[in-house]
This record gives C-alpha cells, sequence and structure tokens, in this order.
C-alpha cells in the first residue's frame, strides 16, 4: 500500500458474479484486543487481510504478546503480564485501539491508551467508556493525550446505563467486567452482530455473559480466563456494500459467506429501491434489472440502517428515480463526502443531518478525494456509475476495510485499477 494510491475507475459496466466476504473489521480488531484478557495462545480465524489488522498485531506486539499472521489466521501469544502503555504513533491510525483499554485494566490493572485516531467522520467521545470503568471502580482521566485508567484493587461488578448504545463503550465495559468480582449490568447496551461475536469470543474464554444482542447485558465475573480459538463473524458491511453495487449498476451479484439476516433493514431499502433479493443457507443473491428508485433512509445503531452503509445509499439515491432523504443520526461527520460526490454530479442539498438526493440519469468522471474507508468506496461505487473516467485519492482508507477492492470489482467485471 501507497499513501499516494489512487484507484481509477471507467464507467458504463455492471456488475455480474460471485463474491465472498471475509470476517468482519469491526469485529475482528475487537477481538484482537480481548485475547489480551487470558495469558497463553489465543487463536482467531477468518481474519480479513486488511491493514488494521496488521495495526493492531503491531500494538499487540508491544504490549509484549507474539503475534503471528498466516493468510485469514492470527494467532496471539499473551504474556503473564502484558505492557500497559499504547503510544500515538499507532493508535492515531486507529480507533479500535481504544479496545485495549479495558482488558488491561481487567488484566494488569492499569491501562494507557493514547487518544485514538481513525476516520474523520466527527467527533466519538470517550465518555462513556470513561464513566463505564469508574462505575466498576476505576480510575480515569486524561492526561497529556492518554486515556489513563486504574485500579489497583481490581474491578467490581456494577450496574451500568450508557447514554447512547456505543458499541465501542459497550465492548470497552464488557471487557473489563468478565475479571471484576460480582455482576455488571450495561444498560442501553449496544446490539451489532460485531459485539455479540466478541462476546462470544469471550464466553468460549471462559466468561459468564448473558443477553448478547439485546439491550441489557449481564456479566458474572470470573477469576480468570483461558485461551480459545474463534471464527470471526462475516462482515455484514462488506455484504451490504455489494449489495448496493448490484443495485447502483443494475447488475446480478450473489453474496458469499454472508449473513442476510444481519443486514434486514438495508436488504429491505434495496428491495423497496426494486432489486430482488434472493437469500440461501450461506449468503443471498441481489439482482437489478432497471434504474433504482430513490428510498428514504434514517442511520441508526443496530439493528437500525448501519451508518457504514450510509454513503453507499446516497450513491444509489444519486442515480435514482425521484428523490430522497437520507438522515444522519449517527455520526455528524458522514456528510463531509457528499461534498466529494457533488462533483461527480449528483444533486444533493445538505441542511443539518438531513441530505436530501435528487437522482440523476448518469453522473459524471472526475476528481475526487476519499474522506474516509465508507466515503472513499462510496465514490468507487458512484464512479462506476458516472460517465469517463473517475479518480479517486487517498486509497489507503479504502484498503484499511475492504481487502482487494479493486480486484473484487474487475472480477465481476468493472474497469477499476490502482494507480
Amino acid at each position: 500500500m501507497n499513501s499516494s494510491d489512487r484507484f481509477r475507475v471507467v464507467g458504463g459496466k455492471a456488475l455480474h458474479g460471485e463474491v465472498a466476504v471475509p470476517g468482519a473489521k469491526n469485529s475482528v480488531l475487537k477481538l484482537m484486543a480481548a485475547t489480551l484478557l487470558a495469558p497463553g495462545t489465543s487463536t482467531i480465524t477468518n481474519v480479513p487481510g486488511i491493514l488494521d489488522v496488521e495495526i493492531m498485531s503491531e500494538l499487540l506486539t508491544r504490549l509484549g504478546c507474539t503475534v503471528t499472521h498466516v493468510r485469514d489466521v492470527v494467532t496471539v501469544d499473551v504474556p503473564e503480564r502484558p505492557s500497559f502503555r499504547a503510544d500515538y504513533d499507532l493508535v492515531r491510525k486507529m480507533r479500535a485501539s481504544i479496545n485495549v483499554l479495558g482488558p488491561l485494566v481487567a488484566r494488569v490493572g492499569r491501562a494507557e491508551v493514547a487518544l485514538p485516531g481513525g476516520d474523520a467522520i466527527g467527533p466519538r467521545p470517550l465518555d462513556m467508556h470513561i464513566k463505564g470503568l469508574e462505575a466498576l471502580g476505576a480510575a480515569a482521566k486524561i492526561e497529556h493525550g492518554f486515556v489513563i485508567a486504574e485500579s489497583a484493587d481490581g474491578l467490581t461488578g456494577a450496574a451500568v446505563t450508557l447514554d447512547f448504545p456505543s458499541v465501542g463503550a459497550t465492548e470497552n465495559i464488557m471487557m473489563a467486567a468478565v475479571l471484576a468480582a460480582g455482576t455488571t449490568t450495561i444498560d442501553n447496551a449496544a446490539r451489532e452482530p460485531d459485539l455479540v461475536d466478541i462476546g462470544e469470543f469471550l464466553i468460549a474464554m471462559g466468561a459468564d455473559i448473558s443477553g448478547l444482542g439485546t439491550s441489557t447485558i449481564t456479566i458474572n465475573g470470573v477469576k480468570q480466563l483461558a485461551p480459545a480459538t474463534h471464527a470471526t463473524v462475516p462482515d455484514r458491511i462488506l455484504a451490504g456494500t455489494w449489495a448496493f453495487a448490484a443495485v447502483i449498476t443494475q447488475g446480478d451479484i450473489t453474496i458469499n459467506s454472508a449473513r442476510a439476516d444481519h443486514l434486514e433493514l438495508p436488504l429491505e431499502k434495496i428491495t423497496a429501491a426494486g432489486a430482488v433479493v434472493t437469500r440461501f443457507d450461506n449468503g443471498f443473491r441481489v439482482r437489478m434489472d432497471h434504474r433504482p428508485k430513490a428510498v428514504d433512509v434514517a442511520t441508526l445503531p443496530y439493528p437500525g440502517f448501519p451508518t457504514d452503509l450510509q454513503p453507499m445509499v446516497i450513491a444509489m439515491n444519486a442515480v435514482s428515480d425521484g428523490t430522497a432523504i437520507v438522515t444522519e443520526n449517527v455520526f455528524e461527520g458522514r456528510f463531509m463526502f457528499v461534498n466529494e460526490l457533488s462533483r461527480l454530479g449528483a444533486q444533493i442539498h445538505v441542511e443539518g443531518h438531513h441530505a436530501s438526493i435528487t437522482g440523476v440519469g448518469e453522473l459524471s468522471g472526475a476528481p475526487v478525494m476519499a474522506t474516509d474507508i465508507r466515503a472513499g468506496v462510496g465514490l468507487v461505487l458512484a464512479g462506476l456509475v458516472s460517465e469517463g473516467e473517475t479518480i479517486v485519492e487517498d486509497a489507503f482508507h479504502i484498503d484499511r476495510g475492504f481487502p482487494g477492492f479493486a480486484e473484487a470489482l474487475c472480477a465481476l467485471g468493472a474497469d477499476v485499477s490502482r494507480i
């Protein structure tokens, strides 16, 4: 990967064929962080070949672990006492680094984690992470650019109510609570399949957790956990992206190794747009024979419409028949990519957290810039239905979440190259 790489997209070709969905980015990085909770060697399979896995591997290595990554398998050998400091040079590259906070406080009684970086999609404060750890008895503060949490005498179970069903906060509190004395309840907990996946890994390690996938999670603390082997849940955002790619290009894509039940609302929306969705045991097929109809969408935490698919639904509406309103309720900075999409001729008006999109028959190729992972992918999909050539700058964003994206598109008949 080169930071100056770009995607060159030549529009006009419908996508046809089959794709396989790898393990979820939003799960695997947290699974790797969770290995810190037990000394010894844990194994994670179905690992996607993305840059963020290498960044998390380096972070765990600096914490004293031995990490091996061969094809889609990562093994993490965790020492009896890991280090507790995660420095800025790595954390700034990937927000998921904050997920070592809970495990380190639980295991070694202290964590110093640099304030994270990641995608430019608006502020994502750590208040709920800190309040949750404080409820469990940790002393936590932000100082000199680090989140510092300490619990010399161990953590104690408590009732925690989140102001918002934050995935990251739920994960950190859950991972800290599994080794806390007594019972912890997390109310207004996140319900995302990725979080359920992490909970199931913790259970395999010996944790006592109930209520996964509901708004109340109960954790009975145990004295110690043991290493385990776990397969990462399929990436629902990648699966949903391929579904929208089929609709946008009026193509026909069979999406294998995917969980349609994790995409109920997105599949409902593309069906409303006119697509035919056929489900089977290990995936689903999306076929679109005509120009899509515009559909209104409001992003919400799971089981609502995922904010990570918002750029894709805006790209679809940009070439749809009619006008639609897309409302962003999760990350205010998601609409940053609208300015770039407008360069391709999309008719979009943003007011607050609402975007009004009036579809046009065809977009027009132009140079654009990816501002985050999902925005970059949305721009590539828009380029597929743009007349002429679209250059998407800052391809490294896309690499962080979509392994082999250009190659997969070409296999489906697209004219996409990396330059």
